[in-house]
């Protein structure tokens, strides 16, 4: 996909003008021989597929690029630091064992074991185009620090003399020997360089002059060894990035303040171009497209260190010759050049998403801009859906919440009770740090309490159906503002299938070998499409062996989930959860439990809004226990709804409507693994039953979980011998009632368990 705009975006392209002309009295500047034009935008192994490779996932930061593919960064403060070489031509990865990588901006990348490049004393220059063959230089027998990587066998690097002063030298490796040449025409008070990646045999060097305080530059032919331009007067702004100075066959750039210099290096002329992107208080970059030079201030679309709520101004290029201006990206991150002159950053635009972009000359001689790799993420907001159950209970403590595709945003919500016309309306200020924003609930989601809801409603807010409604402006100015809008139906003490805490997601209960039960808090992770743990898992006691059944029942009457268990004598217990309180001590429910072969609960088989216990006897008979709402008495006299037949599951699960139909239903495994479904039919019966699938012999537990990613239908979790568990999102179809199965981390890390519920 290639596409770039004329811009008449903001007030940035009003602002880029050329301030300053002059011409450099030592005439034109040295270009190196055999320097071409730069390739058009098509070229077979930049990156110019079609379809756009995956961006490698929970990337950090893009770190190289080089002809056959590019380097990215994958940090976290709890995982170790892993650099990702990723090929353009097929997607494959190497993984790079080293601290510190730097780019050439050709498939050779530098490697050390320090804490930054310049502290790598002991470097590696790998070509990751032929399967890594890599050059080792040991820098302390030259007294010497890394500057920059310039080819497969060199690099420049700053030498401390036994004065004290430095001198940039060319180091190269030859047979495993060292030598190196002093980059003449530099000024001898000059230290601390830095440098682009060489291009077409040059490179632009900035160094610091302690006499004046100020960074100047040099432009560097490497095969001479010699500083073939300097400029005294170049006030050089360095950033975190390394990406304020750039050169190309034609021209020299660096950032100046928020000012980018340029100087034409057959002509020698000079000139300044003020960016537009005064006062923003962010870094500026430059880079060079022949003579078209590009800038912008790089950032990430969810917010950065200098302030998440800065407007993001869009990525920017200028041809020095004409004054055109083209905007490139809707934001930017950092830039790279690559070998052949082309630019690669991580960015995106509202039509195209986020993504790996190339940005080069086209045929027309303008700028092209291609997607290479895409990270699947919109640059516009994107309303992901609502994170709280339905029915919403309004004497609950769960908050109501909101997902969207980034939350650096000012939200207007609107709550309207229907029936009444009753409306609850208030501005939300989001911050992606969070800044102790009491809207914010994690990255993309934000809320609001219903006590806080109900206080502006100004009187008890009734139970029915209300709307609701939101547009949420960009604070950082990418992208069209976004206007969501729903509906709940709500309620007071409504029953719950499988929250034991009233959070509005499920909890599971697990036993370990010790017979502790642990309670797990889950919540719905729409990245992963997937249940995680929303909390560290729960003690609620020790002893939980003496039992050889337990199961999560739902609400008796009303509040939290409360759960059964059998012990080996055959007496059924009730454990209630009662709001505030947590569990209460065990209420014995009857003996005689001991006849069943299974119990299960959870599904609403009458249509009374609780939900119900059923069981199989050892005659393989099925039995159902209507849950009467009274603690004291939870169920009231068995009733038989199937004769024999039942003996043939060795589990059963009742998982709520997963059908679509009048009530309730049951899900049902044989010896065989073969899942069947026994949709209910609202009067404690059920229908015939279906087959839904094989291979569910791999688990040991099945469990109804209630609705676990929000979209009003039940889910189901199962759990498997070596700790594997996944997640099945119920589709509300009674032909195919579980979507794909979906690895869920909530118990892979923890001790394995006997007994998941």
């Amino acid at each position: 996909m290639n596409f770039a705009r004329t811009t008449g975006r903001r007030r940035v392209s009003a602002a880029i003008t050329t301030v300053l002309a002059v011409t450099l009295g030592a005439g034109a500047l040295a270009v190196p021989a055999g320097a071409a034009p730069l390739p058009a935008a098509v070229a077979a192994e930049a990156g110019t597929e079609t379809t756009p490779l995956p961006y490698p996932a929970g990337v950090s930061s893009f770190e190289a690029v080089g002809k056959t593919g590019f380097l990215t960064k994958n940090w976290s403060s709890s995982a170790p630091l892993v650099f990702t070489w990723t090929r353009f031509a097929d997607g494959s990865a190497t993984t790079i064992d080293a601290p510190v990588a730097d780019s050439t901006g050709t498939d050779v990348i530098m490697t050390g074991k320090g804490s930054t490049p310049r502290r790598s004393l002991v470097l590696q220059l790998r070509d990751m185009a032929d399967g890594g063959r890599s050059v080792t230089m040991d820098l302390r027998p030259l007294n010497a620090v890394y500057v920059q990587a310039v080819s497969r066998d060199s690099i420049l690097a700053e030498v401390t003399k036994p004065d004290g002063s430095a001198e940039l030298h060319l180091v190269t490796s030859a047979g495993g020997t060292l030598t190196q040449r002093k980059i003449e025409g530099i000024p001898s008070d000059a230290r601390s360089f830095e440098s682009t990646p060489a291009r077409d045999g040059s490179v632009l060097v900035d160094y610091y002059r302690p006499g004046d305080g100020t960074y100047q530059v040099a432009a560097v032919d490497l095969a001479a060894a010699k500083a073939v331009f300097t400029d005294e007067h170049a006030r050089v702004a360095r950033n975190p990035h390394r990406e304020y100075a750039s050169i190309s066959a034609t021209h020299l750039a660096w950032v100046s303040g928020t000012t980018i210099v340029t100087v034409n290096r057959s002509t020698g002329s000079k000139s300044s171009e003020t960016s537009g992107y005064e006062g923003e208080g962010l870094p500026l970059t430059a880079g060079l497209l022949g003579s078209w030079v590009t800038f912008g201030t790089p950032t990430s679309l969810e917010g950065n260190g200098y302030g998440a709520t800065d407007e993001v101004l869009p990525y920017m290029t200028l041809d020095l010759d004409s004054g055109e201006t083209i905007e490139l990206l809707d934001y930017v991150g950092v830039p790279r050049t690559a070998a052949d002159g082309s630019v690669f950053v991580l960015g995106g635009t509202v039509e195209h998403g986020e993504g790996l972009y190339r940005v080069s000359l086209g045929a027309d001689g303008r700028p092209a801009v291609e997607m290479v790799a895409t990270t699947g993420k919109p640059t516009q907001l994107v309303h992901l859906g609502t994170r709280f159950p339905q029915p919403f209970d309004l004497a609950g403590p769960a908050p109501l919440k909101w997902r969207m595709s980034r939350d650096n945003a000012d939200v207007d919500l609107r709550i309207t009770h229907r029936a009444t016309g009753r409306f609850f309306s208030k501005k939300l200020h989001l911050y992606t740090e969070s800044a102790g924003s009491p809207y914010y609930y994690g990255p993309g989601e934000f809320g609001i309490t219903w006590a806080e809801v109900a206080a502006g409603m100004g009187a008890d807010t009734p139970s029915g159906t209300y709307d609701w409604s939101y547009t949420a402006v960009p604070q950082n100015g990418v992208g069209p503002d976004l206007k969501a809008s729903g509906s709940f139906t709500a309620g007071r003490n409504l029953p719950t299938q499988h929250d034991t805490d009233r959070g509005g997601t499920p909890n599971l209960l697990a036993r370990d070998a010790g017979g502790v039960l642990w309670n797990l808090p889950t919540e719905y992770d729409i990245d992963r499409k997937s249940l995680v743990r929303d909390s560290a898992p729960l003690r609620i006691g020790s002893g939980w062996q003496v039992y050889d059944r337990i199961e999560m029942l739902g609400s008796v009457g009303h509040g939290p989930s409360d759960y059964i268990a059998r012990d080996k004598d055959g007496v059924l217990w009730l454990y209630d959860v009662t709001p505030g309180s947590g569990t209460q001590p065990r209420q014995r429910v009857g003996s005689g439990w001991n006849t069943y072969t299974h119990l299960t609960g959870g599904s609403d088989l009458d249509g009374d809004a609780r939900p119900d216990l059923v069981a199989v006897d050892k005659a393989g008979a099925l039995w159902f226990y209507k849950n009467t709402g009274n603690v004291a008495a939870p169920f009231a006299a068995r009733k038989k709804i199937g004769t024999g037949g039942w003996g043939i599951y060795n589990r059963i699960t009742a998982t709520g409507d997963i059908g679509g139909a009048a009530a309730g239903d049951l899900v049902a495994r044989d010896k065989d693994g073969v899942l069947w479904l026994y949709l209910g039919k609202g009067d404690g019966t059920f229908a015939a039953r279906k087959q839904i699938g094989g291979g569910w012999n791999a688990y040991t537990d099945t469990i109804g979980i209630g609705d676990g990613n929000y979209d009003g239908r039940p889910d189901l979790f199962a759990y498997g011998p070596n700790k594997t568990a996944y997640f099945y999102a119920g589709t509300g179809d009674y032909r195919k009632p579980f979507g794909p199965r979906v690895p869920s981390p909530v118990l892979t890390d923890q001790p394995a368990y006997n007994h998941v519920l």
